[in-house]
């Protein structure tokens, strides 16, 4: 395995960024033109680039896998077009994907691409992959913020008015490209679906969230791989989890 720290001048946040990646080396992970398999894997709140490796052993699952691993830095966006802010959305799935198709050897079909998160990046990554199912065959939520309406009824959840940095109102979030439950309506009708893995332990304190989301699809018809067990917001649960992700991947 290669691990490379990759600072970069991003012309859409109009400022320099981080972002981590793994490859793998062993040419047998290839496929047929010589590209790899990529997840971009996202942080949650308060984390960054580095939160993954340093936490967990998905390093190891890649390499087991011969997948690629993108590992971007998006601080407090929430993966967003903020409000009052820079455009991390765009970044994320446009500027981004193109700099690293021309530095890494990563695919760039659909069937080779898939994300997956944690907490914040798990609200992200569904958003990733249902704003984009033409891109994303798979997107996995780990603990995830998955009902963002609710979240922002609660302001003790951010600090300083950053919602509505972020965000902007509820109202304005509600039934938006930004609002997942108005995304899963979007797509379950259009039939292009991204395969879709939801994990959440029962005594996290997303796991309301998660059960709002998750009945949302089932009332709509959009499918969704869900699985439960005993668990909080931590990095124990989560590095079991993604090991179950990288297996569920359809690679």
């Amino acid at each position: 395995m290669a691990f490379i720290q990759m600072a970069l001048y991003s012309e859409t946040l109009e400022m320099s960024t981080d972002v981590n990646v793994v490859i793998p080396l062993d040419s047998k992970c290839r496929l047929q033109d010589g590209k790899l398999p990529v997840m971009y894997l996202l942080h949650g709140l308060g984390g960054d680039h580095s939160q993954w490796t340093r936490q967990s052993s998905v390093e190891r699952y890649a390499e087991e896998k011969g997948i690629a691993l993108v590992m971007p830095r998006v601080d407090r966006s929430y993966y967003m077009d903020m409000k009052q802010g820079a455009d991390y959305f765009t970044y994320l799935s446009s500027e981004l994907p193109s700099v690293l198709q021309s530095v890494f050897p990563i695919s760039n079909r659909r069937e080779d691409t898939f994300v997956a998160g944690l907490s914040m990046g798990g609200y992200g990554a569904f958003k990733l992959a249902l704003r984009n199912p033409d891109r994303f065959a798979a997107a996995a939520s780990l603990s995830g913020s998955l009902d963002m309406v609710h979240r922002l009824s609660q302001p003790e959840v951010f600090r300083n008015g950053e919602e509505g940095r972020i965000f902007g109102s509820i109202q304005e979030l509600k039934g938006s490209d930004d609002d997942l439950f108005a995304l899963a309506c979007r797509v379950a009708a259009s039939g292009n679906q991204p395969k879709l893995f939801q994990c959440c332990g029962t005594e996290d304190f997303l796991y309301q969230g998660n059960q709002n989301f998750l009945k949302h699809a089932e009332e709509i018809g959009l499918q969704v791989t869900y699985e439960e067990e005993p668990g909080t917001h931590e990095w124990g649960y989560w590095d079991r989890k993604i090991s179950r992700v990288m297996d569920w991947l359809p690679i």
